[in-house]
């Protein structure tokens, strides 16, 4: 199965029907210990071992159990043509499947943008699972209007319509993710421009994801974050919203950084968030 796939195949999960539809979920396990789990964002070819490759290593080193899923509709995961357009609730149902069919408890959620989205709302809906977040640039703590205007999404919608393709396409999404493009090898490239062909529409679409700053003070996990202040997908003025609102957050800002902290500042994204799993 997935032979030819451009990453690593790990672990499949059937975790019933959402939506309509049979879903299966894709991840990589590594380590032993307390669980933490790695989202990933949105955007083309995106996959949890896209993400995290440079970072699941030393998190099962220090002893912890990291399992990183792809989200329904990316990476080898079930893309099905149902829903037409992704919402928050069916990925947080993803997530939620493969950790009731993994039998998780006490999870540390790890999220990055859209995957810090899901890391949130997850919390929210289901706090007896979450001992602890570790949050990236998330996503919901906006209205769409303004993720819609930022210059990183405005660029990737605008590729996606002009009906671009492949590595060119995926290279001109990507440049402005990172503060230094440089770091955009022909790698990530390469793993990522075949599965981008792979994805469904509704991928390829606006994300309804809510704008979730009202709830945020019924959190009652303590919340640990990066956000890069160069970061152009999505503003920076997020992370007075998490330390204002949620109960028990501290968020560590990052200059010289875009959207993509684990990848751009990885020893130190490494280092720190081990501190606070160990030391909180």
């Amino acid at each position: 199965m997935n032979h030819d796939s451009p990453i690593p195949v790990g672990h499949y999960a059937d975790i019933g029907s959402i939506a309509g539809a049979a879903q299966r979920v894709h991840y990589h396990d590594q380590g032993t210990g307390e669980a933490v789990i790695f989202l990933h964002g949105a955007g083309g070819g995106a996959s949890g071992y896209s993400n995290f490759k440079g970072n699941c290593p030393v998190f099962a080193e220090a002893g912890y159990r990291t399992i990183v899923p792809d989200l329904l509709g990316y990476g080898l995961s079930s893309k099905t043509e149902l829903p037409l357009q992704y919402d928050l609730d069916f990925f947080i149902a993803g997530v939620k499947g493969l950790v009731d069919k993994l039998g998780l408890t006490n999870i540390t959620l790890l999220g990055n943008s859209l995957g810090g989205a899901v890391a949130l709302g997850y919390a929210l809906a289901y706090p007896q699972d979450v001992k602890r977040l570790i949050l990236m640039a998330p996503g919901g703590v906006e209205d769409l209007d303004t993720y819609l205007a930022m210059p990183g999404i405005a660029n990737m919608f605008a590729i996606y319509k002009s009906g671009k393709t492949g590595a060119e396409a995926m290279r001109s999404v990507m440049t402005m993710q990172l503060f230094d493009p440089s770091l955009l090898t022909d790698d990530i490239i390469n793993e990522r421009a075949p599965i981008a062909a792979t994805q469904t529409n509704a991928a390829r679409s606006v994300l309804k994801v809510p704008n979730m700053t009202a709830q945020l003070h019924s959190l009652a996990c303590p919340v640990f974050g990066f956000w890069g202040v160069n970061d152009q997908f999505n503003p920076v003025g997020g992370a007075m919203k998490l330390v204002e609102n949620c109960p028990n957050a501290r968020i560590t800002l990052v200059n010289r950084c875009g959207h993509w902290v684990q990848v751009e500042h990885r020893d130190m994204f490494n280092r720190a968030c081990i501190d606070f799993l160990q030391n909180g």
